[in-house]
């Protein structure tokens, strides 16, 4: 809440009590800005979203003493390298040293960020830290492009059910959930935001990151990924039926305890 927005409300809250006792005035007034510099004395994490997927998906999660602020997919340019789209991503980031949290492609969206500027974590969930970690079955469409071509937005309904297996989620809210984001998933972004997961050369991985994986992930297979959180029968999205689990884990992190243990 900024001090112009603060004071609205005081005022407000000052009108509508016109007529009460001045005491319960004054409580009230107090409460108010009890509430507003308790907001104001939390820290940021900056939460990004995956590849077809928007902050709906994180709405389960709790980290309390800390604020999410969602970063925000913007419209590639013709051409744009994934470095410099992350570039332009950081617009978005107004702390010093920033906590970022990112699930699936917003976790390799995250690492490049953190090449750019100072960070005090790196989180990913459901990711990948390296393209050595990307499973290689995705390689072969570095020479066989087809999504570059995939008419996303014709074939909906044969995508909702892949997608359902593939993020392993089997109720109905998380269903309907998941057919509202694809529905408002713009194509074009989607083709980039693939072609980026299949052509990514990164080998650089922060030293302050960690990284949260499902052990059942059908999209970045566990036995190609190393020094990860391991959570057991954790699909790619378990930040939806898992939250609680997930929220555990963010918080153990975010107090500084440092989770990460190899993966044999």
């Amino acid at each position: 809440m900024t001090e112009i927005q603060s004071d609205a409300v005081l005022e407000s809250v000052k009108a509508k009590l016109s007529q009460a006792p001045e005491q319960v005035v004054e409580e009230t007034i107090r409460q108010v800005k009890a509430t507003d510099n308790c907001e104001k004395a939390l820290k940021d994490v900056y939460f990004m979203s995956g590849l077809g997927t928007d902050e709906r998906v994180f709405r389960l999660l709790k980290c309390e003493g800390y604020r999410p602020v969602h970063i925000h997919w913007l419209q590639p340019e013709r051409g744009e390298a994934m470095q410099a789209y992350a570039k332009r991503l950081t617009a978005q980031i107004h702390a010093d040293r920033p906590i970022i949290v990112g699930l699936s492609f917003g976790g390799m969206m995250a690492v490049e960020i953190a090449k750019q500027i100072e960070t005090e974590k790196v989180i990913l969930i459901s990711s990948t830290k390296t393209a050595c970690e990307v499973p290689p079955y995705f390689r072969m469409f570095r020479w066989f492009p087809i999504h570059r071509v995939f008419p996303f937005k014709s074939l909906l309904w044969v995508e909702y059910w892949i997608a359902y297996w593939f993020f392993s989620l089997s109720t109905v809210d998380e269903r309907q959930m998941l057919k509202a984001i694809l529905r408002d998933i713009d194509p074009h972004f989607l083709k980039w935001s693939l072609h980026q997961v299949v052509t990514w050369k990164n080998n650089v991985i922060p030293e302050n990151l960690q990284h949260i994986h499902g052990s059942s992930d059908r999209i970045f297979l566990m036995r190609f990924l190393k020094d990860v959180i391991r959570l057991e029968k954790g699909g790619h999205l378990m930040v939806v039926n898992q939250a609680a689990e997930i929220s555990t884990l963010l918080e153990k992190i975010l107090m500084g305890k440092n989770l990460n243990s190899p993966v044999s």
